[in-house]
């Protein structure tokens, strides 16, 4: 969904609390210590939407060429020579979806977009409530089993939460996606600056090797690095070794 690029959590303005889901009652009690970070970026993107709209600012990315050069990251994952379905976590108002009926317009594909943002669901149901194979959800959690799980830009703005209060909604997050997901799930991560650069305090970065190595030890998984496409960042591809041949 998202990156860093248009404008600073500083200017939020006030906006009403934002309900979450409900947590599945069987949830670990680290589980709901995360209530308020993820409350807080559910009010954070709502505003955005309902700002911009359905478009690239809507969702806090600064163009919509860079936006579905991630989506090209992504989806390099998948396999579309056979029928297959998707989640896309943390969906927006469904801006992979349209890549996908213009990218692969004669595959077939299941899409759920999954967004924890009421007003998020509420722009994508109206936007494609006549797009068939396709549905909406507002979820934290407890979401479908697909073939695959991505999430564009969902870990990138922490505001001002704790790099460690992050990292523990980051692992929640991508245990989810894995235990989600038949084939394998992809995600996408801004890198450090550069030596010398000033950081910017509400971003959240961290070098591949990290993400990498969790996944690895934490699933069952060979994980594939891409970077280098243009932007400071990179798109972690997590295949499930049960479903790769020989």
């Amino acid at each position: 969904m998202r990156s860093a690029a248009s404008t600073s959590p500083h200017a939020l303005p006030h906006v009403l609390p934002v309900a979450l889901p409900d947590m599945p009652p069987d949830m670990p009690p680290e589980t709901f210590a995360l209530d308020e970070l993820l409350g807080d970026v559910a009010q954070y993107y709502s505003h955005k939407v309902l700002a911009h709209g359905a478009t690239p600012l809507g969702v806090d990315w600064s163009c919509l060429p860079t936006q579905e050069m991630r989506f090209v990251q992504l989806l390099k994952l998948c396999e579309f020579d056979v029928p297959i379905s998707i989640n896309d976590i943390g969906c927006g108002y469904g801006a992979l979806l349209a890549f996908l009926r213009k990218r692969y317009r004669n595959k077939t594909v299941d899409y759920l977009g999954v967004d924890i943002s009421a007003a998020m669901i509420a722009h994508a149901k109206k936007r494609w409530k006549n797009c068939a194979n396709a549905a909406f959800v507002q979820a934290v959690s407890g979401y479908r089993t697909a073939d695959y799980s991505l999430a564009s830009g969902v870990f990138n703005v922490k505001l001002s939460h704790t790099a460690a209060a992050w990292e523990r909604m980051i692992e929640q997050t991508l245990r989810g996606m894995h235990a989600k997901s038949r084939l394998g799930f992809a995600a996408n991560f801004l890198a450090p600056t550069p030596d010398g650069a000033p950081p910017v305090p509400e971003l959240y970065r961290a070098p591949p090797a990290m993400w990498r190595n969790f996944c690895e030890s934490a699933f069952d998984v060979n994980v594939e690095v891409i970077a280098n496409y243009g932007m400071r960042e990179y798109t972690l591809l997590a295949r499930n070794k049960s479903s790769e041949p020989g």
